[in-house]
């Protein structure tokens, strides 16, 4: 069996052998079906989560559904697919939207229990107490939001002007430009929390992820190119950005662990690494390897081998 999440952005395929991540944008209309296909053995059992189906390319979340589900079956005719109501399902339902989050809960809960997860991934974190399966299930991205349970913003892809509207430049308040021109892997590149190869999605403006690149579309983001502001003004841009993110999930996961009496944090997702210290928290790559990275997909695989009575 193998355990594969379909994000919006990433498509990630968990096997017996290894990890896999692929930028795969589905509003790029790229073949989701071809990619998984290499994937695909005689026999083959998938078991699939899914958080795509909120890709602007889709007018509804069950229009999104639907089109995941009939890819991954191209590729998988038997394949199940978990949903928020903790069970499998092999067709189209609205349970399947953005399950990703609870089949890592699912997985955890008896390994860690009265434990608060924080998947910290390329797009958003999510962050869940290990309270048991039952209170958890049924719960949307919207009831999360409002909860504290998701909170919109990633390593990779979160645009700069989402967190902060000005930064510091010689001393001068300077408002951000509410554009496109930067996003949360260019500071982390720059800042030194991952290096060109962990930059796995596109960036902004389709440009090289060197350090120079990533600095060019940090000035841009204070309308000026990198010889205008240097290095220096560059990096301030990475900092504030950095602190206000790291401000943003700090404060959200001790409301949520509070409210949850929580004793452990654990950190996964491509950011844990760089939480885990932040947080106190412990990084799951120790434990799980790189499965870490890809937890939703590890996950739903586990799973689907732990309960294959839950297939519906």
């Amino acid at each position: 069996m193998i355990g594969i999440d379909v994000g919006g952005a990433n498509l990630k395929v968990v096997t017996g052998e290894g990890t896999n991540v692929h930028y795969c944008p589905l509003w790029e209309g790229n073949d989701l079906a071809s990619v998984l296909r290499r994937f695909a053995g005689p026999g083959e059992e998938a078991a699939v989560v899914m958080s795509g189906e909120l890709a602007d390319c889709f007018t509804t979340r069950m229009e999104g559904i639907r089109f995941i589900v009939d890819a991954v079956r191209e590729a998988f005719p038997g394949a199940r697919f978990y949903g928020t109501d903790a069970r499998f399902h092999d067709h189209a339902v609205p349970e399947l939207a953005s399950a990703n989050w609870l089949a890592s809960a699912d997985f955890l809960m008896d390994l860690y229990p009265g434990a608060l997860l924080v998947d910290f991934g390329s797009t958003t974190t999510d962050i869940i107490p290990l309270c048991g399966v039952p209170p958890l299930e049924g719960m949307t991205d919207l009831s999360r939001l409002q909860q504290g349970y998701l909170v919109y913003t990633g390593l990779l892809r979160t645009t700069v002007p989402a967190l902060i509207r000005s930064v510091p430049l010689c001393g001068i308040p300077t408002p951000v430009c509410p554009e496109y021109f930067a996003c949360s892997g260019d500071a982390h590149l720059v800042l030194g929390h991952i290096g060109e190869e962990e930059f796995t999605t596109e960036s902004p403006d389709r440009k090289g992820k060197d350090r120079t690149s990533c600095l060019r579309r940090l000035s841009r983001a204070v309308c000026a190119d990198l010889e205008e502001i240097g290095e220096e003004g560059a990096l301030a841009v990475a900092e504030e950005f950095w602190q206000a993110q790291r401000s943003l999930i700090c404060r959200t996961v001790q409301r949520v662990k509070d409210r949850a009496g929580a004793s452990q944090i654990l950190c996964a997702g491509t950011g844990g690494p760089l939480l885990s210290p932040i947080l106190g928290g412990d990084d799951l790559r120790k434990s799980l390897g790189p499965a870490a990275d890809a937890l939703p997909a590890s996950a739903v695989r586990e799973v689907g081998l732990r309960d294959p009575g839950s297939w519906l």
